[in-house]
């Protein structure tokens, strides 16, 4: 697998195909996508860890779940996060261990402001690995 993931555009809103040679890594790479959408990746050190967990009805819900957790915390408690370890994934469960930093206007450029990720053209698909179509509201 050689690229974790590209941006698409869409009208009026902002899409993500990330890609994973696990689902593990797909659901990281999603992660990865959504914030190199908000910020400068390389600008976000290390500095806190944070444990997530999600549910979700099927694996396309969770994905969706997972994101949506992601942009509340970002909203909620102004972190930016760059790593992501997926401790434990089923259909309907995640955990993760999320990397990142708090928010810091002078040193971290706000790029776009995600709202939520939709349902609307969601996409996952599993053939030599895994790939993801996400479209975000901004």
């Amino acid at each position: 697998m050689e690229k974790a993931f590209e941006i698409m555009d869409h009208t009026a809103d902002v899409g993500i195909i990330a890609y994973g040679a696990s689902i593990e890594d797909l659901f990281s790479n999603s992660a990865m996508a959504l914030f190199s959408l908000i910020t400068e990746l390389e600008d976000v050190e290390e500095k806190l860890r944070l444990d997530v967990e999600v549910s979700g009805e099927d694996t396309e819900s969770l994905l969706v779940e997972w994101l949506n957790e992601l942009i509340y915390l970002v909203d909620a408690r102004h972190v930016l996060l760059k790593r992501f370890v997926i401790e434990s994934l089923t259909e309907r469960e995640l955990h993760a261990v999320c990397y990142g930093d708090e928010f810091d206007p002078a040193k971290h450029k706000m790029k776009v402001g995600v709202k939520a990720a939709t349902y609307h053209m969601l996409e996952l698909a599993k053939s030599d690995g895994y790939s993801a179509q996400v479209i975000f509201d901004i």
